[in-house]
């Protein structure tokens, strides 16, 4: 069973809809609550790392992500012209047909 979760990504108050398993949500609550971090950072340090290319620049003060949330990682790469919102409303109308 899939939730939609929306998370706090940056200081600019930037929102960011996820579709997750319920299950996964909760154990990643659960590290981010041992850990003392908060999920959108965990989410925002996972994303930071996918956009930083080797030998870029990177800030020394930065998370090292944890093997829990590179485990997470699907390995899927989308296209960058991907229409969202019209893929999903290919699907819902497929879905009710």
């Amino acid at each position: 069973m899939q939730y939609i979760c929306t998370y706090k990504i940056d200081i600019m108050d930037t929102k960011l809809t996820l579709k997750l398993d319920k299950k996964v949500i909760g154990r990643a609550k659960e590290y981010a609550s041992t850990h003392k971090q908060s999920l959108s950072r965990i989410v925002e340090s996972y994303f930071q790392s996918l956009v930083n290319h080797p030998g870029s620049d990177s800030v020394s003060d930065e998370i090292e992500i944890s093997a829990f949330v590179k485990s997470m990682s699907t390995g899927v790469h989308l296209p960058a012209d991907l229409n969202l919102k019209k893929e999903y409303s290919n699907y819902l109308s497929e879905k009710y047909k």
